[in-house]
């Protein structure tokens, strides 16, 4: 039980004392930074994609 409590104090501790956490404007351009890489990636997997389903339409008609 005493090394169940230690670690709960020593991790309150580190949380507190010792991480450092981003201002809440480097967090909303964090975010919109990985909505919009997100969008791009997603795009680009959609036109691999649709490329993909051509090629194969050429190739194996009337499927």
């Amino acid at each position: 039980m005493e090394n169940i409590t230690l670690y709960i104090k020593e991790s309150y501790n580190e949380l507190v004392n010792k991480v450092t956490w981003p201002t809440w404007a480097s967090l909303q351009s964090n975010t919109i930074l990985v909505l919009v890489a997100s969008l791009i990636f997603a795009l680009i997997v959609f036109v691999m994609d649709l490329i993909s389903k051509q090629t194969l339409n050429l190739i194996y008609p009337n499927m």
